[in-house]
């Protein structure tokens, strides 16, 4: 009878062992045809100066009455005319341009390729670590650097290169393209959101939106050594509470078992310890089960086979904050307020959370989380509904744009990895979505790993070999409009 049941046991591990390794063998990338990398032969050189120029204007977020705002439109007619002779330009509040270059067959949906040229401040003690002043636009060792280079006056600059050349080599695109470069993307997208209104008012419907969101990231995620181009289908949506826990306060000679700071502490420690549920299912799913493909075959063992390994899969990815923040809605107490006084105890104390949204939870969802976690009626949970945004929809990565944007990717840099993904910061891609089928996410520049500290920090900088990468993306991509 033992000797039956081990035969047996045996039988159905070597079964599974098959099954396992035929399922593995089966998942790998599809088939990518080898081919000479595109290019519009652009002036490069020039486009590295103008993006250069392009960074002396000051177009800081926090003062938009600055006179580099307008200054820096004007510069742009100055330096793409066959763009400004070409399309129809209006200005929408706050300073956000919006091209129009009509196709040739009005019957086809429009598209819109949007960028924005605000950037965030440059903290003045950090001044004296930059390799060359934020906002002196040096073009040195290979790189324009300055603040704004990578986010995103980059993209814009290598976008109205791409069809200032395209315009002067005669090309029409067959459907309208609109072009829309946001003046407040870093304070909230009001730019953005009068773009999507306007749209709507003219009775105007996009097939897609492309917008900044991901990065052809190279030698940045563990165990890969292909590129990956990660076009994002969804960005994540926003969320402030406060935890606020009252007292009767009084001296710190004689406190009470539990002060309010010691309540709200504990309210903190368990809705850490209760992270919101997630998992491998939708736009996760898709970005995990794409990029699966590509790593060695004893970790495509694991992706191929989540029907057995989806528990250890994802512990494994809730390990790192970078693909936890894939899985779930994230949860972030970031700010403390208590007593202004070591030796007083405070009336009232409070925590500031800020949330992340995945496409899976709502707002609601994420408050009656929050509530249950902590299980103390003392604690007032008070949400920011007004700066609250929920996840944006999510696009699908089978439709046509997406599909334009994955060749043009794949003309420039060649046979690289390219997976739908998640934004996990915003943009204003949520607010063109508005007024579009579908919305996708990324620039088309190539960064390594020491490149993600240089975004909205120190030494910021862009390579010429991006920039020339930027305009034949783009170049690419308006040419199959």
């Amino acid at each position: 009878m033992i000797k039956r049941i081990l035969a047996g046991l045996g039988l159905v591990i070597l079964a599974l062992v098959a099954v396992i390794a035929f399922r593995t063998v089966q998942y790998r990338p599809g088939p990518v045809e080898a081919s000479q990398p595109f290019s519009v032969g652009a002036d490069i050189d020039r486009a590295a100066q103008v993006l250069a120029e392009a960074v002396r204007f000051r177009t800081v977020s926090t003062d938009m009455s600055h006179p580099d705002f307008p200054a820096f439109l004007a510069f742009l007619e100055q330096s793409f005319p066959a763009v400004h002779r070409t399309m129809e330009r209006t200005l929408l509040e706050p300073v956000t341009p919006l091209y129009k270059w009509q196709g040739s067959n009005p019957d086809l949906p429009p598209v819109m390729l949007a960028a924005h040229y605000d950037v965030v401040p440059v903290t003045e003690d950090t001044l004296g670590e930059w390799d060359h002043p934020p906002f002196a636009g040096v073009v040195a060792d290979g790189f324009v650097w300055g603040r704004g280079t990578l986010d995103n006056k980059g993209a814009l600059i290598a976008a109205l290169t791409a069809a200032e050349k395209l315009i002067n080599d005669g090309f029409t695109p067959e459907r309208t393209i609109y072009f829309s470069f946001g003046g407040d993307e870093e304070t909230g997208g009001l730019g953005a959101i009068a773009v999507a209104e306007h749209l709507r008012a003219q009775g105007v419907q996009l097939a897609w939106v492309l917008d900044e969101g991901s990065f052809v990231l190279d030698k940045i995620i563990p165990g890969l050594d292909v590129p990956v181009a990660s076009i994002n289908l969804a960005e994540k949506g926003y969320l402030t509470i406060q935890l606020v826990a009252h007292a009767e306060g009084g001296h710190s000679s004689m406190p009470p078992r539990h002060t309010a700071v010691g309540q709200l502490a504990r309210a903190v420690a368990r809705l850490q310890e209760a992270p919101m549920p997630g998992g491998l299912t939708g736009v996760s799913a898709e970005f995990f089960d794409a990029l699966g493909r590509h790593f060695s075959i004893d970790k495509r063992a694991i992706f191929a086979n989540r029907w057995l390994f989806d528990p250890v899969l994802e512990g494994i990815l809730s390990g790192s904050p970078s693909t936890d923040a894939m899985l779930r809605t994230t949860t972030a107490p970031t700010m403390l307020e208590g007593s202004p006084k070591e030796n007083v105890l405070p009336t009232r104390a409070v925590a500031t959370v800020n949330f992340r949204l995945h496409p899976r939870d709502s707002i609601d969802d994420v408050l009656v989380h929050v509530k249950a976690a902590i299980d103390d009626e003392g604690i007032e949970i008070v949400a920011d509904r007004d700066l609250a945004s929920p996840a944006s929809p999510v696009s699908d990565s089978q439709g046509a744009g997406f599909k334009d944007v994955e060749a043009s990717i794949r003309e420039v840099f060649g046979p690289i990895a390219s997976v739908p993904g998640l934004t996990i910061a915003a943009t204003d891609a949520r607010h063109y979505a508005k007024a579009a089928d579908a919305a996708y996410r990324i620039n088309p520049f190539q960064i390594e790993g020491d490149d993600l500290a240089r975004f909205h920090g120190i030494d910021e900088r862009l390579s010429i070999a991006n920039i020339e990468r930027g305009i034949n993306f783009y170049a690419a991509l308006i040419g199959k409009q």
